[in-house]
This record gives C-alpha cells, sequence and structure tokens, in this order.
C-alpha cells in the first residue's frame, strides 16, 4: 500500500524535490506482531531533521493517521513501514520557495527475510573502498541522498558478505551501509562518533541507554582500522534486523561475545 499526501497513489510530480535533488528525509520502521516498532522514536528523528533541513512540515497528526491506515493495511502481516517527507514540488534551480508544501509518503512493503543464523551464529563483513561524506550540518539524519551506501553496497555480489563497513576521509569506521557498528574493545563497548557523518540510527540510541542503564562500560569515540582488527568482539544494527554479529572480516575471526549475546537478550526486552 502506498499514500501520497493521505491518497492511495503510486507516483509523484516530476517537479518534486525529493526526486529533483533528493531533498527530503526518509524513516524504515519495523511492523511486528501488529506493532510499528519505536514509532515516536522514528517520528522525532524524522521531525529533527525537518528542522535541520528547513523543510515545513506540519502535518504530524495526518502522517499519523497515514501510518494507521497501513498498520491496518498490514494486520497481522508483518512487514515495513517506509516514511518520505520531501520538501514539496518548486520549479527549476536550487533555490526553494519558503511557501512549499512538503510531500508525504508513506508505504509499506514486504519484512525481508535474513537467515536466522545472521543474529545467532553472526555475519561475514567486508570493509568499504567508497568513503563517507563528510558534513556536519547532515550528519545524524536520514536525509534522502544515499549515494554513498548505494555506492559502498555495489562493490561486492557476494552474497555470503552481509554487510560493508564504511570509512570518513580520515580513515575511521562510521558505520555499515545500512546499519551502525559497535565494538568491544579491552572489554569496554565503544560506537563511532556521528559528529560529521553517519545516521543516528534507533535502534544504536536504544543500545546506548540500554548499556548505561545496565551499567556497561561505554564510549562514544573514533574507530580505527586498527580498534577493528583488536576488537574482542563487533556487532551491527538497525530496526530491521536488530542485532547481527559479524564473525569475520577478511582473514580475521570474533566470537559472538558475552556483551553482543547480552545487548541481543535486552534489546529483545526493551519496549518497543
Amino acid at each position: 500500500m502506498i499514500l501520497v499526501n493521505g491518497k492511495t497513489e503510486d507516483r509523484i510530480a516530476i517537479t518534486d524535490r525529493g526526486l529533483q535533488y533528493g531533498d527530503g528525509l526518509f524513516e524504515t520502521i519495523a511492523y511486528r506482531t501488529g506493532i510499528a516498532e519505536f514509532l515516536q522514536q522514528h517520528i522525532e528523528r524524522l521531525l529533527l531533521g525537518c528542522e535541520k533541513l528547513g523543510i515545513n512540515f506540519t502535518h504530524v497528526d495526518q502522517l499519523e493517521h497515514d501510518i494507521t491506515q497501513i498498520s491496518n493495511d498490514l494486520a497481522n502481516n508483518d512487514g515495513v513501514i517506509k516514511i518520505i517527507i520531501t520538501r514539496g514540488s518548486g520549479g527549476r534551480g536550487y533555490f526553494a520557495s519558503p511557501d512549499l508544501t512538503a510531500t508525504r509518503i508513506v508505504s509499506s512493503h514486504p519484512l525481508p527475510s535474513y537467515p536466522t543464523e545472521n543474529t545467532a551464529k553472526g555475519i561475514i563483513a567486508r570493509f568499504c573502498q567508497h568513503q563517507l561524506s563528510d558534513n556536519v550540518h547532515l550528519a545524524g539524519i536520514k536525509h534522502l541522498n544515499r549515494l554513498d551506501q548505494v555506492l559502498a553496497r555495489n562493490e561486492w555480489t557476494d552474497p555470503t558478505i552481509a554487510e560493508g563497513l564504511m570509512s570518513n576521509a580520515d580513515g575511521n569506521i562510521v558505520e555499515g551501509t545500512m546499519s551502525n557498528l559497535f565494538v568491544v574493545l579491552d572489554n569496554k563497548l565503544m560506537t563511532p562518533l556521528l559528529t560529521h557523518a553517519g545516521i543516528a540510527g534507533i535502534i544504536r540510541a536504544r543500545l546506548i541507554t540500554i548499556a548505561q542503564d545496565y551499567g556497561l562500560e561505554f564510549e562514544q569515540r573514533d574507530i580505527s582500522r586498527s580498534d577493528i582488527t583488536n576488537a574482542q568482539e563487533l556487532f551491527v544494527c538497525n530496526s530491521i534486523i536488530g542485532i547481527w554479529p559479524i564473525r569475520l572480516i577478511e582473514t580475521r575471526s570474533y566470537p559472538v561475545g558475552p556483551i553482543t549475546q547480552l545487548l541481543q537478550n535486552l534489546l529483545s526486552k526493551s519496549p518497543k
């Protein structure tokens, strides 16, 4: 099901700035057992992104109505709800009139089917050659321009490799092509800083809260390639996959360690 500005539709205007310039934001929400998981957190991040980009989006009530309609259509079927907000339709050129009306798109999709061993035994990952673009203003938000991720993900076709880790211009590892990264190093849980690049993921934020509430030693800092090599445990996460341990990168193997298993268990019990 696809709703465009609240109406059943499968097309947008050619002049929409989301299409023309990637001028907008999106959210990807897991829908399981009749629940749109972490819905409020997704909406809050979406609104923060609109504020950062100066998109005049005020119809949160209509968006919530769209999500309810999509959820009712999914009923008891698990799926993915995707929200896209663009600045709206405008004339050619980068300047955007301040009186544009934002475009609101909400759609449902099948829940991806991944091997269960990804969660239990871990995945094979790789280092990507394509680097993330640094931009302090855009760091953290889920804007529509995903060319860095598209180019990085298309570096490999081997189906046994489930994710690629992306670095910034300084060579520090920031995130996966579709996920956030956590590292256990010297028995401390760490995740990369997102001050210049990367997406501030919903599950990333939830795991930070869980770790701090549980009393785990935790730090956000730059993560180098050598940190990855020396890590005791590695895992990636997002709203759809939850937590996937990394068991192999190149020739370096990692166990599905106790901190990863603890966080998998705590996240599964976390309110959604």
